[in-house]
């Protein structure tokens, strides 16, 4: 994965007739002509562009177009100088690079660092960058607070990003399509489309439907499904968990079913309390379909708590095939979303429009459905019980 890091350091320079300079920790440090002191090594010298011309015997503009991924560079010149540029150790100054008009670089914010799915999608856009001269800046938009993450969507900008991608984000529709009209910007889990900006989203209604199906084909008739808020947002521009709902909700109504969503968090200890909930009603349900893995964790966590067996007393669903769900001791049944797909297809969008595409596109990712050791048939309970609870 390759992640730009930004580090400013200080030159510290000395003038004549010094004799101490400060440190970063501020405590004083013996200067050049102090007594004792011995010749400092100097620091590494950063490799002009004329030399890797020179190294490569090309122009320096057919340096820069190699640099730039510009059209027209034959696959003999871009062997020379790369090279050249892997023997001499150049790096483009990011700084000069950025007065020139382009700093080859891509913000990415994710909504927070400790969910599983977001650091996939990130591995698929790092993947789709790699062969080019794009390097990812990674921000965390502190949760789902709007204004921190406009906050952090504003410091990327600051630092002249080439384009945007955000992940999951949960400012305002307004806000946003005023950003992709002054930036190329990908919004990812979007859902509505936009006039400014592209958006890459799974299909989260199909989704939905495809587990309700499943688990209803299993003899499964109390299915609990876990959600969030939606938040500030404002159909039909909201974030992924709303029409995953929504499927659920039309799907157990299309069998004659009663929908029954408990509302949470996205998040293991979210998944926990709302089973907590669930199972524990005079009926509780026998599937709890989670709308995240991460929350079907915490789900499993509740249930064995309770002494409850998992798939044999309750099957446990989730949504996103995080790579957690797929160990043998989790097998957890989830819906396949393929983060890396959605991360690479959204760098390859922002590439396009980086590169002057203006029409807007909305891209949708297929679901699939994948079985695993969490769900089995509902156990069967005595027609006696069930007539005195019902």
């Amino acid at each position: 994965m390759r992640i730009l890091v930004r580090v400013d350091t200080g030159t510290g320079g000395v003038t004549a007739g010094d004799s101490t300079k400060e440190a970063r920790d501020g405590q004083a440090r013996p200067g050049p002509g102090d007594a004792g002191d011995s010749p400092q090594p100097a620091g590494p010298r950063r490799v002009r562009i004329q030399e890797v011309a020179r190294e490569a015997q090309v122009s320096v503009s057919a340096v820069s177009k190699v640099l730039r991924d510009a059209y027209g560079v034959s696959p003999e010149m871009r062997a020379k100088v790369t090279a050249a540029i892997s023997k001499l150790g150049y790096r483009p100054h990011a700084g000069a690079r950025a007065m020139r008009g382009s700093s080859y670089t891509v913000g990415v914010m994710l909504v927070e660092l400790t969910s599983p799915f977001q650091p996939e999608v990130v591995n698929g856009i790092t993947d789709e960058l790699e062969p080019g001269p794009f390097q990812a800046i990674l921000v965390s938009g502190g949760g789902s607070v709007p204004g921190r993450q406009q906050r952090s969507i504003e410091a990327l900008v600051d630092r002249q990003v080439d384009g945007l991608i955000l992940i999951a984000p949960w400012t305002g529709a307004r806000w946003l399509e005023e950003l992709g009209a002054s930036m190329p910007t990908v919004a990812i889990a979007r859902h509505g489309g936009a006039a400014s900006y592209d958006t890459i989203v799974n299909d989260d209604y199909e989704g939905a439907r495809l587990m309700v199906d499943y688990l209803v084909g299993l003899g499964h008739k109390r299915i609990v499904h876990t959600s969030q808020p939606m938040g500030d947002l404002v159909r039909p521009s909201v974030l992924s968990h709303t029409p995953r709902c929504d499927g659920y909700v039309q799907a157990m109504k299309r069998h004659g079913l009663e929908p029954d969503v408990i509302v949470t968090a996205y998040s293991e200890q979210g998944g926990y309390q709302a089973a907590v909930e669930a199972l524990a009603r005079p009926l509780p349900p026998t599937a709890i379909f989670a709308g995240a893995d991460i929350a079907a964790l915490g789900v499993i966590r509740a249930a064995e708590e309770r002494g409850l067996r998992v798939p044999e007393d309750l099957t446990v669903t989730g949504y996103d095939n995080i790579h957690t769900s797929s160990i043998g001791r989790i097998s957890l049944t989830t819906v396949d979303q393929s983060a890396h797909l959605t991360g690479s297809m959204s760098a390859r969008l922002l590439l396009e429009r980086i590169s002057g595409r203006a029409r807007p596109v909305h891209y949708v990712v297929a679901p699939r459905l994948v079985v695993r050791g969490t769900s089995a048939a509902p156990r069967q309970e005595p027609a006696a019980q069930l007539s005195r609870l019902s």
